[in-house]
């Protein structure tokens, strides 16, 4: 009898003990509670702090209002009808005095109620408008697309969003190899442009250089007078007589 009444004590104040701490809630830095009585949900929303709440007759549900982020794949066609795999980050945030309406609304789980879901449609739209070229060459611009669209669907679900960023796009095999041969003939091209430029240049400092030679010409023609031709030879003489064998000593003229 004793230890049964021991048992049962002890299954009492197990209890006890577990109805006293059910009976605080604790709403953490960077978070909102809402309470919900019997179903029902205050339009309080609960700051950070300690909260005391009725056991089996109330709740505290919490709602993260930092930051967050998440990114979702999404599989679409191209105005050009091109299959694109789209990755986009989002940051995001619910309204941290709106989380009582977005729970009342939605629920806990909008993430994937509405989020994904709004996410997906603007990827889908934006890259409809699109070719798969622009979409690299416009990347900008579809980020700018998207974010419109799914900033203001998701202010109706008292949703914040902070950011978003395409992290990829990602074509058929195909594709990208029409896309490198591309590249690779514009490469050729501008290589065979760049050569053909250099050849002009060449051919029209040789120009240059000749006209300048012939010019050269023409003027040492006009100033060559007699004087100046025996000026030159008397320049290049080394004073020594031409050497020839057998004979008299060649008589040389001093005009």
């Amino acid at each position: 009898m004793k230890n049964t009444l021991l048992s049962f004590g002890a299954v009492v104040l197990v209890l006890v003990l577990s109805l006293i701490f059910s009976s605080f809630e604790i709403i953490n830095p960077g978070e909102r509670g809402i309470r919900v009585t019997l179903g029902q949900i205050s339009d309080e929303v609960l700051v950070e702090g300690l909260y005391l709440k009725i056991p089996l007759v109330q709740s505290i549900v919490r709602f993260d209002v930092k930051t967050q982020k998440a990114e979702y794949e999404s599989n679409s066609a191209s105005k050009d009808l091109q299959s694109v795999r789209s990755i986009v980050a989002l940051n995001y945030n619910p309204e941290p005095s709106s989380v009582g309406k977005l729970y009342a609304d939605i629920g806990a789980n909008y993430e994937f109620k509405i989020i994904k879901p709004a996410l997906e449609e603007a990827i889908k739209s934006a890259t409809a408008q699109f070719t798969a070229e622009e979409l690299i060459t416009k990347r900008s611009q579809v980020k700018d697309m998207i974010t419109k669209v799914v900033t203001e669907r998701l202010a109706k679900s008292f949703i914040d969003v902070d950011e978003i960023s395409i992290v990829d796009f990602s074509f058929s095999p195909e594709f990208d190899k029409a896309i490198e041969l591309k590249q690779t003939a514009e490469q050729d091209a501008l290589r065979a442009k760049w050569d053909l430029e250099r050849v002009k240049i060449q051919a029209q400092q040789k120009i240059e250089t000749a006209k300048a030679e012939a010019e050269s010409l023409r003027l040492q023609k006009q100033e060559l007078t007699p004087e100046l031709v025996k000026l030159r030879a008397i320049e290049k003489w080394n004073g020594v007589l031409p050497q020839v064998t057998g004979g008299a000593t060649p008589l040389v003229s001093l005009d």
